[in-house]
Parts: structure tokens; sequence; C-alpha cells
């Protein structure tokens, strides 16, 4: 199995270095990465990638770097992770690849193929061509929806969430904002794109989930935060860390302070990252018999991560997917921080 990495950034990076991590669990014979352009300014990073055993790829060939068009036919799946659109601008050619056996795009490639979580609609991908893994928010929103329901959505009376973005990444400047910026709603009935797309990627599994948000974009570069509005139908019939403990993807922290959670993941996690979904503020929540409010922190990007990984493998149908997905779960993720 020949895979190809499309993009050089935050995603993709953290991508390539699983890939070859898992290189033997996940049947993969040859990993490419692509960049469009390759400059002197990147060329250190470009030498860690070829010591990783990864084969660069640009628009032409150079010393030690591939044409892609020289190799595209090769290729047997496709990791979308370059900048937004670029997904969807590909589609078209990658539906002419006739050895390509499927492909996965991120949050921000809506309409690129189905809309995929781990913990969700495996089944929905199985086998299938073309996958979005949706965005980060919506996988922290959904996996607090799905964990505080005890995976039962029919009990969901209605939700509401606000969403507090970090405006760009540590290492990038272009969407940097020196204020508070509130987002529009999309919809007068859902609200912001973060609702929109929990409900589409619950009506594949045929649910209909009541769920509204809003946004606000802030001048922090670390990680996303929640604020959660649950009301159900009936109550729960366990404890809030009972249901908490039975989802692997969200995790608990004690800690107030987006730094300091921000600080244990470059200390402990693996390529300095988050990957749960979500990140739950203990000892801080507001309840009744069937309301659950409270705060969490959603890892920016990290969070999609295993999704992107769980997606390739169902689409492939990799055999052994669950025992392979059991032991990146134990090695990536963790109960509190």
């Amino acid at each position: 199995m020949n895979v190809l990495v499309n993009g050089m950034g935050n995603i993709g990076t953290t991508l390539v270095h699983l890939l070859v991590k898992y290189q033997s669990l996940l049947a993969i014979d040859k990993i490419y990465l692509f960049k469009r352009t390759l400059s002197p300014w990147n060329e250190a990073e470009r030498f860690h990638i070829e010591s990783l055993g990864v084969t660069l790829c640009s628009t032409e060939s150079s010393r030690n770097v591939l044409c892609l068009d020289d190799v595209i036919e090769e290729i047997d799946y496709i990791f979308e992770a370059a900048e937004n659109g670029v997904g969807l601008s590909n589609l078209e050619r990658y539906k002419t690849l006739s050895r390509l056996k499927g492909s996965s795009a991120q949050g921000s490639e809506k309409g690129f193929g189905i809309p995929f979580m781990s913990g969700v609609n495996e089944e929905q991908v199985r086998g299938e061509k073309f996958v979005n893994v949706v965005s980060c928010n919506t996988h922290g929103t959904a996996s607090i929806l799905s964990t505080f329901t005890g995976a039962k959505l029919e009990n969901l009376k209605q939700a509401d969430v606000v969403v507090v973005r970090r405006s760009e990444d540590l290492g990038n400047h272009a969407r940097l904002v020196s204020g508070n910026v509130v987002a529009r709603h999309l919809s007068p009935f859902t609200g912001t794109h973060h609702a929109i797309d929990v409900v589409d990627m619950y009506d594949t599994i045929g649910i209909d989930c009541p769920l509204t948000s809003s946004d606000i974009t802030t001048p922090s570069q670390l990680t996303h935060s929640v604020r959660f509005n649950i009301e159900l139908k009936a109550p729960l019939e366990k404890s809030i860390d009972h249901y908490l403990d039975a989802n692997p993807y969200i995790a608990k922290t004690r800690k107030f302070d987006s730094n300091v959670l921000f600080e244990l993941g470059r200390r402990h996690g693996f390529q300095g990252r988050l990957f749960s979904h979500a990140i739950v503020v203990m000892e801080n929540f507001l309840l009744t018999d069937t309301s659950i409010k409270g705060w969490a922190f959603v890892p920016q990007e990290g969070n999609s991560i295993i999704s992107t990984l769980h997606a390739y493998m169902l689409q492939i149908e990799l055999p052994k997917t669950q025992k392979v997905l059991k032991k990146i779960q134990r090695e990536l993720l963790r109960v509190e921080w």
C-alpha cells in the first residue's frame, strides 16, 4: 500500500510521523509527502522528513524530490491535509486515478465525501472511496453529546454550544485577531457550521440531532474551548464519571487554564500533540436531573488525527482494524491531563 500525504503543515507532518510509527500495522509500503513548493526556507524540515524514510514530492522534480505527476498513478490512498479548498479542488482528479482505493480530507473540505468521526459512524464509511474527516470543533461537540447522553442520542432533548476558538496555529500569523470576533450564524435554526456539521454527520446514521451553536474567535493560539448546555429527556442512569470513562476519546482535566493544558500536551503528547476529541474540565459542572452544563478544551487539529487513521483503515478494509485502532488509542490517548 503506497500512501500520499498532501500538505506539510501541522496536520500533514503530524500525520506523517504517525504513519511512520504505525507503518507496518497499517500495511503501508511507501509514504510520500507532497509540498507544492520547496524552498531553502524549509530545507531543514525537508531533511528531517527524508530522514524518516518518507519520499518528498513537489510540482517539479529536483534533488531527492520527485515530481508528483510521476508517482501519482502508483498511489493507493491519499490523505488530504493542505490548506482550505485544496482537497475539493483535487477531488475530480482523484476520481480518475484507477489505482486509488480511497482518500480522506479534513474538516474544511465539506462535500469531499461522507462526513466521519471515530465513535459515530464507522459502518457508513467502510469500503467508501471518499471521506470528509470532520473538523476539530465538530469532533469536540459531537463527542460531548455522545458522552453525556450515554451514546443514546434519542435521549437528547436539545443542546446548545458556544465554541471559543483560538485564532491561529502557533507557527502562523494569517488569521490572528487582536480582539474577540463573533461569527455569523449561517442558519437561523442551527447557528454556526459546528452544529450544522454535527447534525449532518449524525444524519448519516439516521439521527436527528437537536443542536445549536455559536462561536467567537479570540487572540489565543492554543486550544479551542467549548461551553456546552445539554438538556435530556430523562435523567442519566449513572454518574458523570461513568459516562466520561466509557468514551476513550474523551479526557478529563482539573486544569482551568489552556496554557497549562497545552504545555502538558507539548511535554507528554506524541509530537507534542493532544489527540482526545475533547478534554472536559472537571469539578465545574452545573447539573440538574436532566441538564448538564460545563466547559471542555478542544485540541486544535490533533483531535481529528485518529479519526483520519481510522477512516483509512475502514476505507481500505484493513484486516484487524479494531485491534490496530485499540493499540493506537492506548498509545495516544490519556484518561486525564
